[in-house]
């Protein structure tokens, strides 16, 4: 019987350290009889420790190139998914450890955290989506051309469109409404320019909207000339006319909230920051997750309104499942394009003219007081260096020092050199846009000269100042194609490939600082960063598998790389057309078929 004790006693040794050594003394003192039927009670339990069951999980994961996006960049081979969460990541121990019905082999595709755009207007786009589209239009004949015939088919009696630019068309001016009067005399016409920060209308449109030669805004403008309306206007001038425009159906918006969000998955698109909504845009957003409609994750901003202010500081940071509100989007000025921009000196194209605020200082400056106390944030719009400046002194006399209010600027365009500590000094975050630079380079020296231009667009001077930037795009006043984000953050060219050595390529992002900005740091900007933006236990398993490694492509495929499928809470909601798909698909394994 000693070969016996001694046979368990290797095991003990070989096994997992669990002690056995009891039930062999018990051993001793037994008739054999009682040992024999002892033994396979012990040898299942040496079993179990040396193999121990699986653990049955969701989905599995595995044969990939995950790029966790943790704070060491690790990459991985495999996860498992439970519940909607990361339950395991890391290598061929995954598989070992766990089992599923559900295994995708990803046959060394790329995955990646699924995206996040720390800036867009996502609502304000899909409930425009009846509006004639003039992006790339590259004249004024051709904008009129086009709404006249969409007048044929528009679905409402406003004729209303949006994307036109002057900067790209052969005269870089204001167009002027007198065609539009001509055409459509009895049907009002409201044309957004690309930035939605200014617009023309015809005179039907200004008449319901009571605008006349003799009408005031503060923060805007009502262009005249020879003391007769242009229609064009400019910021806050735009809210008169936009106060007429029918709101679409609710019904019709929940449907557009439904068609934008497959666009968006199709991008890799899983989290989005929309700027600036209406609490009765919120209800649509909250009614179409209660529909099932929709099911990405939406951290919105409420718009500037005073009747907002003293409600949601004492409700606070708001959660309803996938939508959170955490916070007032502010407008500061307006954009360079349109010279809304506010700057410290005048526009090098336009001698005498600065732009301006859309509010007083004291507007700002209450607002922060606020919102200090609260745990909402104030992300404020700022594209021109005095906008920027007064932002930031104001932040800065609120927020004293060191904070983690996590307060933004959205955009931080042109930043006087003084100016970028105060983003360090009072942990202010830039929320910013690298496609604004590569859409403006073309004729932003113009508005500012060889001088300024070299603060604007500083995107790696920012990132130094805290040691991370978020990303977004500003769709749809630039596409919402996240890839063109990451080509122009690293490359500084645009969908071109323009110019050959890169837009003021000093101030390019790395890849990794490109990637970790569109994911873990868009996230981390809304106090998100425990719950996505990257692929770690404890995580929403949201991700995305790509055609191609964007970490190693070279530069000029950036914009080939396709989404194969995406991914929220672990469940597949978007599939690459095979039609237009150019690899292999990924398999989805069923172990019950086999």
């Amino acid at each position: 019987m000693k070969i016996f004790t001694i046979t368990l006693q290797i095991i003990l040794k070989i096994g997992r350290k669990i002690n056995f050594m009891r039930i062999i003394n018990l051993t001793e003192n037994l008739r054999f009889s009682d040992k024999s039927r002892l033994v396979p009670t012990i040898m299942m339990m040496f079993f179990c420790v040396l193999f121990p069951a699986q653990k049955n999980v969701d989905l599995i994961v595995y044969n990939a190139k995950i790029y966790t996006v943790n704070q060491n960049f690790d990459i991985a081979e495999a996860m498992a998914i439970s519940k909607g969460k990361i339950v395991a990541i890391g290598g061929k121990e995954i598989l070992k450890n766990y089992t599923s019905t559900q295994k995708i082999d990803a046959q060394q595709k790329s995955i990646y955290p699924g995206f996040i755009d720390a800036h867009c207007h996502f609502t304000g786009y899909a409930t425009d989506r009846w509006k004639s589209d003039l992006v790339g239009t590259k004249s004024w004949e051709e904008i009129v051309k086009k709404i006249k015939k969409y007048s044929e088919t528009a679905p409402k009696f406003w004729l209303y469109g949006r994307g036109w630019d002057q900067n790209d068309w052969t005269v870089k001016e204001f167009p002027t409404k007198e065609k539009l009067d001509e055409l459509f005399p009895n049907r009002p016409v409201y044309l957004k320019r690309i930035d939605g920060h200014a617009a023309v209308a015809n005179q039907k449109a200004l008449d319901l909207a009571k605008i006349t030669v003799d009408t005031k805004i503060l923060g805007g403008e009502i262009e005249q000339k020879n003391g007769k309306l242009t229609g064009i206007l400019v910021d806050n001038a735009m809210d008169l006319v936009e106060k007429v425009i029918p709101a679409i159906e609710d019904d019709l918006a929940i449907k557009y909230f439904g068609e934008l969000q497959k666009e968006c998955f199709a991008f890799g698109l899983t989290s989005l920051h929309d700027c600036g909504i209406s609490e009765h845009t919120l209800s649509l957003l909250e009614k179409s997750q209660k529909q099932k409609v929709l099911k990405m994750n939406v951290f919105a901003l409420l718009e500037d309104n005073p009747n907002y202010y003293e409600k949601w500081i004492k409700k606070g940071r708001y959660t309803n499942e996938k939508i959170t509100v955490g916070g007032f989007k502010v407008y500061a000025d307006g954009a360079l394009g349109s010279r809304g921009a506010c700057l410290l000196s005048d526009y090098h194209d336009k001698p005498n003219w600065k732009g301006f605020l859309l509010s007083d200082k004291e507007h700002f400056e209450n607002l922060a007081k606020k919102l200090v106390n609260s745990d909402l944030q104030m992300c404020t719009h700022a594209i021109g260096d005095s906008a920027n400046r007064e932002i930031l002194k104001i932040y800065g006399d609120v927020l004293k020092g060191k904070n983690d209010k996590r307060w933004r600027i959205e955009h931080a365009q042109i930043v006087n050199s003084a100016d970028f500590q105060f983003f360090g000094k009072y942990n202010i975050i830039p929320s910013v846009q690298p496609t604004h630079a590569t859409s403006d380079m073309y004729w932003a020296e113009e508005r500012l000269g060889s001088e300024r231009i070299k603060t604007a667009y500083a995107y790696q001077d920012l990132l130094k100042q805290n040691g991370w930037v978020a990303l977004g795009t500003d769709f749809p006043v630039e596409d919402i194609n996240p890839f063109k984000t990451f080509l122009a953050s690293v490359t500084r060219k645009d969908a071109q490939n323009y110019p050959e050595n890169g837009f003021q390529k000093e101030n390019a992002l790395t890849r990794e600082q490109t990637l970790r900005g569109m994911t873990i740091w868009a996230a981390k900007s809304v106090f998100q960063e425990k719950e996505r933006g990257s692929l770690e236990v404890g995580k929403n398993a949201d991700f995305i598998i790509l055609n191609q490694d964007l970490m190693n492509i070279d530069e000029k495929d950036i914009l080939k790389t396709q989404v194969l499928q995406t991914f929220v809470d672990g469940k597949k909601v978007h599939q690459e057309n095979e039609k237009k798909r150019i690899c292999l698909p990924v398999e989805i394994i069923d172990d019950t078929k086999k």
